[in-house]
């Protein structure tokens, strides 16, 4: 679900109308092997790339890694990476908002909540 989210959310940014001219596919190679594995490359005219490759996953699905990025309206790329397989989808650029890490404290308690439940203590 959340790499159909993001494949949206990256489509609305690829599509969004360019100011000086329309965009043209300046590259688009594509190989399909039918049998799950897949590549494709494209860029347009106006900065917008991708570029994914895809592989047969051991539980059905399609695991695919790659890139994609996109210039910013205040100047500047967007440039985004991604694994999507069994784990789900894993994005990773420098636009992406990171949590803060946790305070000394919290591991200590992650610590001890371990050592109770593998000492059998639950709680209700």
């Amino acid at each position: 679900m959340k790499l159909i989210v993001l494949a949206c959310l990256a489509a609305v940014a690829l599509s969004r109308p360019q100011k000086d001219s329309e965009a043209e596919t300046i590259l688009d190679e594509r190989s399909d092997n039918g049998d799950g594995n897949f590549q494709y490359t494209f860029q347009t005219s106006n900065g917008i790339s991708s570029s994914n490759t895809g592989t047969p996953g051991s539980e059905g699905q399609s695991n695919m890694q790659g890139s994609f990025s996109f210039p910013l309206p205040e100047g500047g790329v967007a440039e985004f990476t991604f694994v999507a397989d069994e784990n789900g989808y894993q994005p990773s650029s420098d636009l992406l908002p990171v949590a803060p890490p946790l305070p000394d404290h919290v591991h200590e308690l992650l610590r001890i909540a371990e050592q109770q439940r593998a000492e059998g203590i639950t709680f209700d």
